[in-house]
């Protein structure tokens, strides 16, 4: 099969999987629904009926988080894997999702200790998406310094992991200083959740991780020029500064937004990437970064699936599923990739 026509099959292939997953994952979970329920009340039934409520208020609302999420992380993550030229880069590995989680500790546990409290949800949303944001950019603008300085991509990775665990360390002991309240609530923020997400929160979300996407999609020519280096990319005329502000500013968008909103998902941004590269066996941006949205908005509405256990009331933390996916891909790139080590 030639490329084109493989890419296309792929990318056909791909969208017919997340239109039956997308019905599935609305259609399945502990409350019994008949397909003629869903579709009454996606058009408009009637609204205060048992099925419309739960279709409209809770399965509807969390299957379009699960797109946003799988996108969002996978293509920040490919972004990370092109900028730092490293396979095992991603928002989780390098320690982006933990200054996330820190910022989003500092808010929700920090302002209790300082008999502070945020009036109102909007309030709370906004405060806790902003640290998030704030926690993201400083660990990347970290990560970001130190590889001008040192080119050996193994030595940037584990530096990514200690600044995570440094964070790490951190929400920790705001732990341990909290009351019992805040803590509860904040441990079960860090096992991560596409069901907890509001309305005013899916308002917040929504539209900045549509901005995020789009300035990833702006920069796939970039990103293709980086994969030959940063000094072919100079030569053809790059602004290399611009670029990686860009990229910064679009991975602290995407996974600073998804860490504060549905906790801290990991290996769903390592792992997809590479995916994508098998399927398409492509590594033209242009081709791998809609194909890494599309496959990452796939595998998150096969693992809501999975977590909400249909047919049970029990509903697993995501990231125990994202794990068991996305641990064998990273096996695989580590034993194809050993010359890395």
């Amino acid at each position: 099969m030639s490329g084109s026509r493989r890419t296309i099959f792929c990318f056909v292939s791909l969208s017919v999987l997340l239109l039956v997953l997308l019905c599935a994952d609305i259609l399945l979970g502990s409350v019994s629904l008949s397909p003629a329920d869903v579709w009454a009340a996606l058009v408009g039934g009637d609204p205060d009926s048992t099925a419309s409520v739960i279709v409209t208020r809770f399965r509807l609302p969390k299957a379009v988080v699960a797109l946003l999420v799988g996108a969002a992380l996978s293509a920040s993550g490919l972004q990370m894997q092109t900028l730092f030229r490293n396979p095992l880069a991603g928002p989780y590995v390098l320690g982006i999702s933990s200054g996330a989680s820190l910022g989003v500790a500092l808010f929700l546990l920090g302002m209790p200790l300082l008999g502070l409290s945020a009036s109102g949800d909007l309030l709370r949303n906004l405060g806790v998406v902003g640290s998030a944001w704030v926690g993201a950019a400083l660990i990347l603008l970290v990560i970001m310094v130190v590889s001008v300085r040192i080119k050996d991509i193994m030595a940037i990775l584990i530096l990514g992991m200690m600044f995570g665990s440094a964070a790490s360390a951190f929400v920790e002991i705001l732990q341990y200083l909290s009351p019992e309240g805040a803590l509860k609530s904040f441990v079960i923020w860090t096992m991560g959740s596409l069901g907890g997400v509001s309305s005013g929160q899916l308002s917040i979300l929504l539209p900045v991780t549509v901005v995020g996407l789009l300035i990833s999609i702006c920069l796939v020519k970039p990103l293709n020029m980086l994969l030959l280096g940063e000094n072919y990319a100079r030569t053809m005329g790059m602004n290399i500064r611009r670029v990686r502000g860009l990229i910064f500013l679009s991975t602290t968008l995407l996974a600073g937004t998804v860490t504060a909103f549905c906790g801290p998902i990991g290996f769903i941004g390592i792992a997809v990437p590479h995916v994508a590269r098998m399927l398409f066996a492509e590594a033209d941006h242009r081709v791998l970064m809609p194909a890494s949205m599309l496959l990452g908005a796939t595998a998150m509405l096969l693992c809501d699936i999975v977590s909400q256990m249909p047919g049970y009331d029990m509903v697993l933390p995501i990231n125990t599923i994202t794990a068991l996916l996305g641990i064998p891909v990273v096996i695989v790139v580590i034993v194809r990739n050993r010359k890395v080590f």
